[in-house]
Order: C-alpha cells, then sequence, then structure tokens
C-alpha cells in the first residue's frame, strides 16, 4: 500500500521502542503485586508469562512483515478475521494503549516521594503536562520519538545493569529470600502470571508503527523477537536480585501492606544494597521508563484510528497526514486527549486492569488471524519472515492466553467484555453500512468449504452404483401427481441403472386377533402406468416398456418397475420398514402441503422426513410439461450432492438448463459473492447438463428466490430440520416452496451426509444469507 509516511525507525530505534514499551510498569511496579501472589515464584511467573507471549509475538512478526502498515494488531486481525473482530482489536487495543500510558504517567508516584514527597500532590499536574508534552513530541516526528526512546532506554538499562551486578555483589544480598522462585507448583502461580503477563504487552507495539520501520522484512522478527527475549531475562534477573536484596515484611516498601496501597519495589531494594545513591539511580531509571512506556504507547496508540480510518471503521479525518511533520496528527491529538482525560478524571489503575485483560484477548486474536491468513489461501499473503512450529506454536498461544485471562479476576474480565461490547456496538452503527470486505479466514473457510463440497459431488457422480428408487403412493395421491413422481424416479434409476418400486400405501382399520404388521401383495400392473400406451414422457426418452409376468416393466437401459400393494394400519410406519427392510437408495413421494400449515400436528412427511433410512424426494406437484429451466436453490450452506445428482438426472432426460441459485445478503462484501459465483463454475464442470449461475442479492432470502424461482419450470430445493425451533417459527425451504406456482422437488440427504444444526448455521452464513 502506498504511504506518505517516512520510514526513519531503524533496527535499534524498533528495538528500543519494544524494549521502552515493555520495561516500565512491568519491572518498578508489578514485582510487589506478583510477590504478594506467589512469594518467591514472582521469578518463575515472569519467565512463564515471558514464553506465553511469544507465539503472538512471533506470528506477529510474520504478519508485519506481510504488511507493512500502521496499525499492527488491528491490521492483522482485521485482514484476516474479518471487520467485525478487527474493530474490537482496533479500538480495544487503542484503549488499552491509551491506558497503560496513562498508568504510567502516575506509576511515578512513590518513586518521586522517595526523593520529594511535596511532589506526590502534583503528580496529576505532572502527568497531564508529561501527556501534553509526549504528544507534541509525536506530532512533530516519529524519528524524533524514537530517537528519544532510543536514550532513554538507553539510562534505564545502564541503571538496571549496575542494580543487578551490584545487587548481586552487595552484603544485603541474600539468597535464602529467593528460596523457591522457580518452584513451578507454588501456590498463586497463575494468579501472579495472570498479573504480570501485561508486563509483555508493549513487545507487539512496535508493530503499530511498521510503515514507518525500515527494512521491515528484517528489522520487524528482529526488534519483536529479541526485544522480547532481553525483556523476560532482565525481568528475571531484577525481580529475582529485587527479593534477595529487599525487607520482605509487609510494610517495610517491597510489599503493600495493604491492596492498592502504593509501593516503589525495586526504590526499597536499592535502598538496601546501595543506600540513597541507589534510590535516586533507581528513581531516575523508573522514571525514565514509565516515561519511555507513556511515550511508546502514545506513539503506537495513535496508528490505530489513523489505520482504522484509512479502512473507513472510523472518520477519515483521523487518516489525515500533517503536510508539516508527515505524522498522523489527528490521531495522535485524539490518543493525547483521551490520556489527559483518563489522567484526571479515571481511576487509572483498575481500567488499566481491564486493559491488560484485553490485552490477552488480543494476543488470542493475533494467534488466531495467523492461521486465518495461512489457512485463507490468501495469495497476496507472502510475508518475509515465517513462523516456525506451526501451528504448533499459535495453538500453545491461544491456550496459554485464555488460561491467564481465566486467572485475572471477574473484574477485569467484565472490562474486557465491556470494551468488546462497545466496539461491537461502534461497527454495527457507524462502520457497517460504509465497508464491503471480510477476513481472510472466513473468505478461506469459504472457499474450503466449497472445495469440499466439490468433490463431494464429484465423487458422488462419478460412483457406479445402481440407485434402486421407492415411489410412495397413498390413498389420497391423485392420478397426475402418481404419474409424475415416477417420471422423477424414472429419471434417476434410468441413468443409474436401477430399480423402481412403485408401492401403493392403503391404511387399513384395525384388525383384532391379526398382525398388526403390513401385507404386501404383488398386483398386475394399474392402469394409469400403461405397457402398451406409455405417457408420452416415457415415448420421448426412448422408454419401450413391457410387461414382465404381469408385475414387472423393464426399461432397455436395464432399469425395472415392480408395483405392489401394501395395506397397513400405520402407513408412515409401514413406509420407513418397507425402504429399511428392501434397503432402497431413494424414497419419493408426495409434499402434503396442508401438513406444513399444521407443523406441531406431525403428519406422514415429517415421519418420513425424521425417519427414512435413505435420501428423500418430496415433490409438490403443480404439472410437469414442457421442462426448459430447473432452479436448484442451496437452501443452507453449500449444495448437497444428493440434490445436485437429481436436478441433473431429470434435466438430462427433459433437455432442460439448470439455474444454480444461492442467496446472499444486499450488503455482502464482494469476495462472499465471489467465492460463490467459483463453486458455481466448479459444480458445472461436473455436472453433465448446460447449467448457468445467478447469486441472488436480497435481504429478504425466501422473497428474493422465489422471484427467480418463479421463471423456471421446476423447482429442486432442500427439506429444513424437523426440530422444535422450524416447527415454530417456519421453515424457509418450506416457505419457498409455497412462494412459487412451479412443480417443486424438495431433497433430503442421507443421515450421514447431512449436516448437524451447528455446521447447518455455519455453512449458511458463508454461503447463504
Amino acid at each position: 500500500m502506498p504511504t506518505d509516511l517516512k520510514r526513519d525507525l531503524g533496527l535499534l530505534s524498533t528495538t528500543a521502542l519494544a524494549i521502552g514499551a515493555m520495561v516500565g510498569s512491568g519491572i518498578f511496579i508489578l514485582p510487589a503485586i506478583a510477590y504478594v501472589a506467589a512469594g518467591p515464584a514472582a521469578v518463575v511467573a515472569f519467565l512463564i508469562a515471558g514464553l506465553l507471549v511469544l507465539p503472538a509475538a512471533i506470528s506477529a512478526a510474520e504478519m508485519a512483515t506481510a504488511m507493512p502498515e500502521d496499525g499492527g494488531a488491528y491490521i492483522y486481525v482485521e485482514r484476516g478475521m474479518g471487520p467485525v473482530l478487527g474493530t474490537v482489536a482496533g479500538i480495544g487495543t487503542w484503549l488499552m494503549l491509551s491506558l497503560k500510558s496513562s498508568l504510567a504517567l502516575v506509576g511515578g508516584v512513590p518513586y518521586l516521594a522517595q526523593l520529594a514527597p511535596v511532589l506526590a500532590d502534583w503528580i496529576v499536574v505532572l502527568a497531564v503536562a508529561l501527556a501534553l508534552f509526549f504528544t507534541l513530541v509525536n506530532i512533530a516526528s516519529a524519528k524524533g520519538s524514537g530517537s528519544m526512546q532510543f536514550v532513554i532506554v538507553g539510562v534505564m538499562l545502564a541503571v538496571m545493569a549496575f542494580f543487578i551486578v551490584g545487587g548481586f555483589s552487595s552484603q544485603a544480598f541474600a539468597p535464602e529470600q529467593t528460596a523457591g522462585s522457580f518452584d513451578l507448583t507454588a501456590d498463586g502461580i497463575l494468579a501472579a502470571v495472570g498479573v504480570v503477563f501485561v508486563s509483555y504487552a508493549g513487545v507487539t507495539k512496535v508493530t503499530a508503527v511498521a510503515e514507518e520501520v525500515k527494512d521491515p522484512g528484517r528489522n520487524l522478527p528482529l526488534a519483536m523477537v529479541g526485544s522480547l527475549v532481553f525483556t523476560t531475562a532482565l525481568y528475571v534477573a531484577v525481580v529475582w536480585i529485587a527479593i534477595a536484596l529487599a525487607d520482605l515484611e509487609p510494610g517495610a516498601g517491597f510489599v503493600p501492606a495493604a491492596p492498592g496501597e502504593e509501593t516503589a519495589p525495586i526504590a526499597a531494594a536499592a535502598d538496601a544494597a546501595f543506600g540513597q545513591i541507589g534510590v535516586i539511580a533507581v528513581v531516575l531509571a523508573a522514571l525514565l521508563a514509565l516515561a519511555s512506556t507513556a511515550n511508546a504507547g502514545l506513539l503506537a496508540a495513535s496508528r490505530f484510528p489513523f489505520a482504522m480510518a484509512r479502512d473507513g471503521l472510523v472518520p477519515p479525518r483521523f487518516e489525515s497526514i500533517s503536510a508539516r511533520y508527515n505524522t498522523p496528527a489527528n490521531a495522535i491529538a485524539l490518543t493525547g486527549a483521551v490520556m489527559v482525560v483518563l489522567v484526571t478524571v479515571f481511576p487509572i489503575e483498575r481500567i488499566a486492569q481491564f486493559g491488560s485483560a484485553f490485552q490477552i484477548l488480543v494476543f488470542i486474536l493475533l494467534n488466531v488471524a495467523l492461521i486465518g491468513f495461512r489457512e485463507g489461501a490468501v495469495e497476496e499473503y507472502s510475508p518475509a519472515f515465517v513462523s516456525p512450529l506451526y501451528p504448533w506454536l499459535q495453538l500453545v498461544g491461544i491456550g496459554g492466553g485464555i488460561l491467564v485471562l481465566t486467572q485475572m479476576g471477574l473484574v477485569p474480565f467484565l472490562g474486557s467484555l465491556v470494551i468488546v461490547a462497545g466496539s461491537l456496538a461502534w461497527y454495527y452503527l457507524y462502520a457497517r453500512p460504509r465497508i464491503d470486505r471480510e477476513g481472510a479466514a472466513r473468505s478461506g473457510v469459504r472457499q474450503s468449504v466449497g472445495e469440499s463440497a466439490v468433490e463431494r459431488t464429484a465423487e458422488l457422480f462419478a460412483a457406479d452404483r445402481r440407485h434402486d428408487v421407492l415411489v410412495a403412493l397413498t390413498d389420497v395421491t391423485n392420478d397426475r401427481t402418481r404419474t409424475n413422481l415416477v417420471r422423477i424416479a424414472a429419471d434417476l434409476s434410468r441413468l443409474r441403472t436401477g430399480s423402481v418400486t412403485v408401492a401403493r400405501f392403503a391404511d387399513v382399520p384395525h384388525r383384532a386377533f391379526t398382525g398388526s404388521g403390513p401385507s404386501v401383495t404383488r398386483r398386475e400392473t394399474p392402469d394409469w402406468l400403461p405397457v402398451d400406451d406409455p405417457p408420452s414422457w416415457m415415448r420421448e426418452t426412448d422408454w419401450s416398456l413391457r410387461p414382465s409376468g404381469g408385475t414387472e416393466v423393464r426399461g432397455p437401459a436395464g432399469a425395472s418397475f415392480d408395483y405392489l400393494e401394501i395395506e397397513s394400519e400405520d402407513v408412515p410406519d409401514a413406509i420407513i420398514e418397507f425402504a429399511t427392510f428392501e434397503g432402497y437408495d431413494l424414497l419419493v413421494l408426495e409434499r402434503r402441503r396442508e401438513e406444513f400449515h399444521r407443523p406441531l400436528a406431525g403428519g406422514l412427511n415429517d415421519h418420513v422426513l425424521r425417519n427414512a433410512p435413505c435420501g428423500v424426494l418430496l415433490v409438490e406437484d403443480r404439472g410437469f410439461d414442457g421442462v426448459d429451466e430447473i432452479a436448484v436453490v442451496a437452501s443452507r450452506g453449500a449444495y448437497d450432492p444428493l440434490k445436485l445428482l437429481v436436478a441433473d438426472a431429470i434435466a438430462e432426460e427433459t433437455g432442460a438448463e439448470l439455474v444454480l441459485l444461492q442467496a446472499v445478503p444486499a450488503d455482502a462484501p464482494g469476495q462472499r459473492r465471489q467465492v460463490i459465483e467459483d463453486y458455481h463454475v466448479d459444480l458445472m464442470r461436473i455436472l453433465t447438463v448446460p447449467a448457468r449461475s445467478h447469486v441472488v442479492e436480497t435481504d429478504d432470502r425466501v422473497e428474493g428466490l422465489a422471484r427467480f424461482a418463479e421463471s423456471a419450470d421446476l423447482l429442486v430445493t432442500g427439506t429444513e430440520s424437523r426440530g422444535i425451533v422450524g416447527d415454530v417459527l417456519g421453515r424457509p425451504g418450506d416457505r419457498l416452496v409455497d412462494s412459487v406456482d412451479v412443480t417443486a422437488v424438495m431433497v433430503q440427504p442421507t443421515d450421514e451426509h447431512r449436516p448437524g444444526i451447528v455446521q447447518r448455521l455455519v455453512l449458511d452464513k458463508l454461503f447463504g444469507s
């Protein structure tokens, strides 16, 4: 994507941004809280958290080299998972970074109090001043911000090196206090991991300025992975030294005497080892670290509204680039203003916990997004750096993130849900009417589902096996309908060299002292199934029918008709039992419209659809002469192969053309329509008759499909789930058949090929409206 932003950030500046974004509250505030939760095992908690962040860092690094654009996590989640989750990731991460930056500005309170207690009363004023200062610096130049970050991090790391080396050799060093530092079974260790996990949130912040990094294919992975490894080692060393140096009694400085009490743990440890000089050095490092966190957070956070504005998810004014400074000034100013409000109005520590919980969710989404890109078969996705151990590394990151998220407590978890809900509300109220795209994952899943459906269809069409058909007639089946039922069965059977059994099921009263099972009788060929003068449709298809023993009629392709009469006290059960015992492949019967207007009462159709051992064809007969066009509708998701086989067989016998008809929402992304059209093209290569594709854009699926199906001579669609929801709310397939004035064939596949309710809903969202 062309950009007007300058690529000013080299490897050192980029690494400094990542380290500076991580080394702040994580090392100067959180060790005390982690110690309260897990004791000395707070040390290994930092190590575990760093390892759990690694998959997200590597995933983000890969995606950053493929898409070196400003916006970071938002860009990757939006491109991989679609604009809905992209909006959640963008707004949520923007708020999280703003919150963490604001917390960093006020997090120096106990450190300032070490030198000048009177300054603690002016912390809000100083925090506001720093927020405004960093806002102006970022507006003026990203390079200036990166250079300043490099200086800040350099000074801070020098002090931390002094603290580690000097503390280890100090007389105050008490190694017995660190017993259990690497005990993985310590009580509260998962809670401690949840607390310190946010210490590493800054590792992905650098991707938010990827568009301003020199040679991103090389520098981004090196900066991200290198800074994470370095910072993890630094955290472990500093916390281990601090525990060995500090007075661990509550209220003594390292451990807060009460929940929420301000503490300066590293300053307390430095005081024990070095005295006042050590305290001054650590306070200087802490202030620099917290300032670097605020600066890096502001720099990264401002790029989220900038990137989202370019995608139409927020107002376009936030994508404008300053003509003077070549920076997204409006986005930076908005972020700075939010930080000022947070510093002066809101309880920062509690809200920062909400943001921390949300950051874990973003890490999970980053791993999911990478899988979406890899499995989505996106041709444009070509990263310069490829994640090792795919997909196991990402799966570990997803599982670890979920585990940590559950250990952070109810309030932070609910806070993250509030951010998610607000982001979704913004998307549906503002963004959705303005965009026309979807994520690589959903597009890839739709493509994969289509390819799988094409393969199953090809297998069914290529299968060299008989299709034996049972035509079930009842006492209420009229002459025209029974002829048309046999006609459809004959088309299928003739092409598949199978047999057609025509059975009339007669309902008889209950007979005492006799068996209640059905009575099967072979009869002479009935008048309505003529032999000497077959119907015109049989003559047109070159069927030369001859009686065989008075009960069987054979055709030249080896198919045969067999006529039976079956008497039973329970016709629905008799149909199922007979079809099961004889092993038929398809069952053809009349659709009884009256049943579908009183669905809760049940009936013959409902019983057969629920219990049939084979595929079922329900025929709504409205005349069946002169078939030139057959509309084939995908009821739920992709086409079932049996439905296409039925339509293809009828079309081949009648010389009709097939129209593959599917509906999508009127505001469906262009990728969605394109994938469906490509899927239709693949199906048309398998069909044996001429066919064309038609994708209907409509907000009312039944009405839209009915409008186009009405012009056809025959409608082939699917049956619907016979569950209580369909009974109460109605079934779109039944409503479609009742909305048109053409003969319809409703196809229900065999159970082993019929998707479950969850699968049908997912397929409907992927392929339908």
